[in-house]
């Protein structure tokens, strides 16, 4: 049954991927809903990169939720072969690279010198955070499509693609407690990675539904339907709650697919609103604002008392959006051909953009650690950016697409041996 579920998520990935509610297009030549194409805009914010690298291979063309995280000065990466790598975050620099073999899918995460990523083989594995040496490994039974978390007490709480969440000890690896949830026939490639409270961990389930869990024993706070499925076809009951929770104060904001957008008491569970809104890629907050990537790849930004939307940008449709992050009165998104966009705040306007890299998407949420932004491509591209409004912005509009791509020097100057050798391959 697992392998005919994975199988059938696959399709449902498809579906997401093109933004479609059904997949007509399955088996044709044609895309009824392609990328929509840039045009040229008014630059008004300067993205100056201060190093690219490529110290790893990326996803190898998988949909993966491999991350970039950081700590102490250093930013860490992993790739679907099984490489670790860490770099100085102000220099680029590889500061050591393990290769492991083991196909990594989730993370990493970090906390007390100890990496954990999980792999698509239902593994959990920790490595030492000064040199990637293996620590222990244990297994989970299905594959770990989201970043593992550090909940406290030395317990790390891990979401699998099946639906189970998993207590494991962070000191030894061995299991504490297990809790599994019934997944729907159809469900979407990907699980929310676990949102930490004070009061335990919530987390975003398959068919809609967010659950409140004691990180001690994994016992159910509560749980509450965020969307339920509706429609004739399996594919229009796709309900996942995939985007990861956002916890403010002492509300969770989620979203979910061919769902809705709600606002939930932490405490409690209780819905405090709702509005319908298909969200698959992620939330992010800014004063009283939430910035969203729907499932249509359009922006938003809402009111955070009550939903209600303030504006929408859907000029990038179907370009596979990341999740957004929030930089000062500016707004970052990746998208499938290695751009990074930059939206204003306040009315959603497209003002920047810059090319990561021409070899494949962005599908990673932008990094962003004392005013830098670190973006961490599929190709295994890893590039530290600044960014600063510029002198005019009623000049012109600047061709971006053209000026906006990193120059080759740029990439040539950051690389470490390692990169050189990965691109002459």
């Amino acid at each position: 049954m697992n392998a005919v579920r994975m199988r059938i998520g696959m399709l449902g990935l498809i579906g997401l991927l093109t933004g479609c509610e059904s997949m007509p297009w399955f088996g044709q030549d044609k895309n009824p809903t392609p990328p929509t194409e840039l045009t040229p805009i008014v630059a008004e914010v300067n993205i100056t990169p201060r190093w690219s690298v490529r110290p790893t291979l990326g996803a190898e063309g998988r949909h993966l939720y491999l991350i970039p995280a950081f700590a102490a000065g250093r930013i860490y990466v992993a790739d679907a072969t099984g490489r670790v790598v860490a770099v100085d975050a102000e220099s680029g620099r590889t500061l050591w690279q393990r290769d492991t073999g083991l196909p990594f899918s989730g993370g990493p995460a970090l906390e007390a010198e100890r990496l954990v990523l999980g792999t698509s083989q239902g593994e959990l594995v920790a490595l030492a955070a000064t040199d990637g040496r293996e620590q222990w490994r244990t297994s989970l039974g299905s594959e770990v499509l989201s970043v593992p978390r550090f909940a406290g007490d030395g317990v790390i709480v891990v979401h699998t693609l099946d639906d189970t969440l998993t207590g494991v000890d962070a000191a030894t690896g061995k299991e504490r407690w297990r809790v599994a949830y019934p997944a729907p026939v159809l469900t979407l490639r990907g699980s929310s990675t676990p949102t930490l409270t004070p009061s335990g961990v919530v987390v975003g389930l398959s068919g809609g539904k967010l659950v409140k869990l004691d990180t001690h024993d994994g016992a159910p706070l509560w749980e509450v339907v965020i969307s339920r499925p509706s429609g004739r076809s399996e594919l229009a009951r796709i309900a996942d709650i995939d985007a990861d929770p956002l916890l403010v104060d002492n509300q969770i904001y989620v979203g979910s697919y061919h769902g809705d957008l709600a606002a939930v008491d932490v405490a409690t569970g209780e819905v405090r609103w709702r509005r319908e809104l298909s969200a698959y890629a992620g939330l992010a907050t800014a004063d009283d604002s939430l910035l969203i990537t729907d499932s249509q790849d359009q922006v938003w930004s809402a009111d955070m008392n009550t939903g209600a939307g303030r504006w929408k940008q859907d000029a990038l449709r179907y370009r596979q959006l990341t999740a957004p992050t929030v930089l000062g009165d500016w707004l970052f998104v990746g998208d499938l051909e290695g751009y990074l966009h930059v939206l204003n705040q306040a009315d959603g306007r497209l003002i920047g953009r810059l090319r990561i890299t021409k070899k494949d998407g962005i599908t990673a949420r932008p990094l962003l650690v004392d005013g830098r932004l670190y973006v961490y491509a599929k190709d295994g591209t890893l590039a530290a950016l600044t960014v600063g409004a510029v002198s005019s912005p009623k000049s012109p509009p600047t061709p971006l697409l053209q000026r906006g791509e990193m120059k080759s020097s740029l990439l040539q100057k950051g690389e470490t041996k390692s990169s050189a050798l990965q691109k002459g391959k």
